[in-house]
């Protein structure tokens, strides 16, 4: 059977970390920022785990 091709579009989207858990980036932090408070913005600058519904799609993509 011949190897899975990582996604590269994926690839640049998500890291994996040394547990095997998997990070992504929050969305809605790259423009309209006025409206938003320094608080959220922070909040939104942080990674996040990938949320286990999504986690079987994203490690087929990944080629894990």
């Amino acid at each position: 059977m011949p190897k899975l091709k990582t996604n590269k579009a994926a690839a640049k989207r998500f890291r994996v970390t040394g547990t095997g858990k998997i990070m992504r980036q929050k969305a809605y932090k790259s423009h309209i920022l006025t409206k938003k408070n320094a608080d959220r913005k922070r909040e939104l600058g942080q990674p996040a785990l990938v949320d286990r519904t999504n986690l079987k799609t994203v490690k087929k993509l990944l080629g894990k």
